[in-house]
């Protein structure tokens, strides 16, 4: 079995260890506002380099590549001076109340060829035309921010648990995020043997990664295969329950009249009232076994699946719903959060929403195992990682 390298580095990091201000979520979650909020919290904020603004007669990913050489010239950045890995804590209180403590560690995952095993995507990707972070990479020649990816080898949480040389801790929208370094040869070389004796599965940065390996291929070919473009910036975790926060990204569908789309539901599902979703529904959709339709006036109704209509389809409701729809023409797009649904539907920017549930943990892995793919958008994993705690160079 091929089973993917895990590398310490030499990590970039804030000489200032207080980074409230320094810190920003992935480029890709961000708006215009959040960028100007950001970008006005301080000048080096990470977003000034891993999110580039367009200025007039001046190239913004040159430019993000010259303001980050310039910060380790001057010390805003510096490196770890050797190998190390960085373990990342985050603590915060899930969506069902409960106190949650979640551990991996920063390193660099090897980047494989598309199908050669070891690093496994966990479900099917929308290709994206733009080369926003090729281009970004090509110009800093660094990692800005990391992917995330699942091991599946068992005990990596335990190996973990041992506190490393805490760096800093920040605490942002209820989540406390805290960097610890671990520099010690034997505990180094433990941690990458862990990772390294099982596949890992890409939970977060399909596209970081995917242009992790055209920049790999131009390294090659530019100066051979001995590079640090042969590894890309990722935060491992284990993949059980306890060390995963996963919800629902829930599907919005337009191109089709709201009558179109509930007759071919009708094929497959039962619909009956479901009132006004909020939070709570989505419990009880996982206590009923159902999904929930919701029409342009904001209401609900539960679809519970027809006695043998769904049998022979994997128990995903992404995969249901694609398998109901397959004939029907339709456009879908996909949103995180009940009330940002309601908001799309009575709003116009949709015919109607189905609300799904969160896929399970043993879900997750029995589909990596058995080299299957889930559909587009099914799995939304929390809290998101923060850019900026750790840069990995690969001049």
């Amino acid at each position: 079995m091929r089973v993917p390298r895990f590398t310490p580095f030499s990590a970039l990091r804030y000489r200032d260890r207080r980074l409230d201000d320094l810190i920003a979520p992935p480029y890709d979650v961000l708006s215009d506002d959040d960028i100007d909020e950001l970008n006005a919290r301080s000048p080096f904020n990470i977003t000034h380099v891993d999110v580039p603004r367009e200025r007039e007669g001046d190239g913004r990913y040159d430019r993000a590549g010259a303001r980050l050489r310039k910060w380790i010239d001057t010390g805003v950045m510096e490196d770890d001076g050797g190998p190390t890995f960085t373990l990342y804590r985050m603590r915060f209180e899930d969506a069902a109340g409960a106190d949650r403590d979640i551990v991996g560690v920063l390193g660099g995952i090897e980047v494989v060829d598309e199908g050669a095993g070891g690093v496994l995507p966990h479900e099917r990707v929308t290709p994206k035309a733009s080369t926003d972070r090729l281009d970004l990479t090509r110009s800093t020649q660094a990692n800005m921010s990391p992917i995330w990816v699942l091991s599946l080898a068992g005990g990596l949480s335990e190996l973990l648990a041992e506190p490393g040389e805490q760096l800093s801790t920040v605490t942002v929208e209820g989540v406390e995020h805290i960097v610890e370094r671990v520099s010690d040869p034997a505990r180094v070389e433990a941690i990458a043997a862990k990772v390294g004796s099982d596949d890992v599965l890409i939970a977060d940065g399909h596209h970081r990664y995917g242009i992790s390996r055209t920049y790999r291929d131009e390294m090659r070919s530019a100066v051979g295969d001995s590079t640090p473009a042969e590894d890309t910036l990722a935060f491992v975790s284990e993949l059980v329950a306890d060390q995963l926060s996963v919800e629902a990204i829930h599907r919005l569908y337009s191109g089709i009249s709201f009558e179109d789309l509930t007759a071919a539901l009708d094929s497959a599902f039962e619909r009956t009232d479901a009132g006004s979703p909020s939070g709570d529904t989505l419990a009880e959709m996982d206590a009923r076994g159902a999904l929930v339709l919701v029409g342009p006036d904001g209401g609900g109704q539960w679809l519970t699946p027809r006695a043998g209509a769904l049998d022979g389809v994997r128990p995903l409701d992404g995969l249901w719903l694609e398998h109901v729809l397959a004939d029907v023409d339709h456009s879908v797009t996909y949103q995180h959060g009940v009330d940002n649904v309601v908001d799309a539907v009575t709003g116009g920017r949709a015919t109607g929403a189905v609300l799904i549930r969160p896929v399970s943990v043993a879900e997750i892995e029995r589909t990596a195992r058995e080299g299957l793919l889930m559909p587009p958008k099914s799995t939304f994993f929390t809290p998101k990682l923060r850019t900026g705690l750790v840069v990995r160079s690969l001049a």
